[in-house]
């Protein structure tokens, strides 16, 4: 059964050594515990134009970006539920909406353009909407291993833990267990703090006393950067080899 999500809440992200990581595992342990997905595969389709255009603004830091994935948690069989997701940040909160179909109706739908009819309410135009006034498809895959906890006495505060970060431009189906680029260094970890205002006065004692800083880092945009670099390497190849 198809069901909506919708939240708004601040997230930071922070760029942890293996050293970091396991220091704030163990401060954060008397006020955090695991959330009931303690440990997930997730795997995301990020959608973009021939242009790149969503990526591309994204990266300008502009005060309004959106963008949109369809996620799922492990390899998804036909029937499985999979997520569309619209994210949105303006001034450093982030909306995001969601609305859940099966793998086979999502790519159905990519494919004909037409929603699955079961589907009710504002998210789904919503989904449509930006699909075709951008011209968007299915651009990168984006996968990764992630652990999620949240707080004891604040259910809304949660913080997450992302490694073995990858990304492919080829077979970007969900369900394809191809390998992918690598998009951290050995040993790196992503951290999101996502609160719904305030950081807890707690946690903020836990990062400063580590020198744990926020950090800029776009999961997809990082992918885009590496592979238009690649691009204008092979291309300066070419040119040498041509005699150009």
């Amino acid at each position: 059964m198809a069901f909506t999500y919708i939240f708004k809440r601040v997230e930071k992200k922070y760029m942890l050594t293996q050293e970091q990581y396991e220091y704030l595992m163990e401060r954060l342990a008397p006020h955090m515990h695991p959330d009931r997905f303690y440990e997930s595969d997730i795997r995301n389709i990020y959608f973009d134009n021939t242009d790149d255009e969503l990526i591309e603004t994204s990266l300008t830091k502009p005060a309004y970006k959106e963008k949109l994935r369809l996620r799922s948690y492990g390899a998804p069989e036909a029937d499985s539920l999979v997520f569309f997701e619209i994210k949105k940040k303006y001034q450093g909160v982030v909306y995001k909406r969601r609305i859940s179909m099966t793998r086979d109706e999502a790519y159905r739908y990519i494919e004909s353009g037409e929603l699955p009819e079961n589907l009710v309410g504002n998210i789904p135009v919503e989904i449509d909407y930006m699909i075709r006034r951008y011209r968007l498809f299915p651009k990168a895959y984006i996968g990764y291993h992630r652990i999620a906890l949240v707080g004891n006495n604040d259910p809304q505060l949660r913080i997450t833990f992302d490694d073995e970060i990858t990304s492919r431009y080829n077979d970007i189906r969900l369900e394809s267990e191809e390998k992918g680029e690598q998009l951290l260094p050995e040993n790196a970890h992503l951290m999101e703090i996502k609160i719904p205002g305030a950081m807890p006065l707690w946690l903020a004692h836990v990062l400063s006393e580590k020198g744990i800083y926020p950090q800029s880092f776009s999961k997809f945009g990082t992918a885009h950067i590496r592979r238009k670099q690649q691009f204008l390497y092979n291309q300066k190849r070419y040119k040498m080899a041509a005699g150009f």
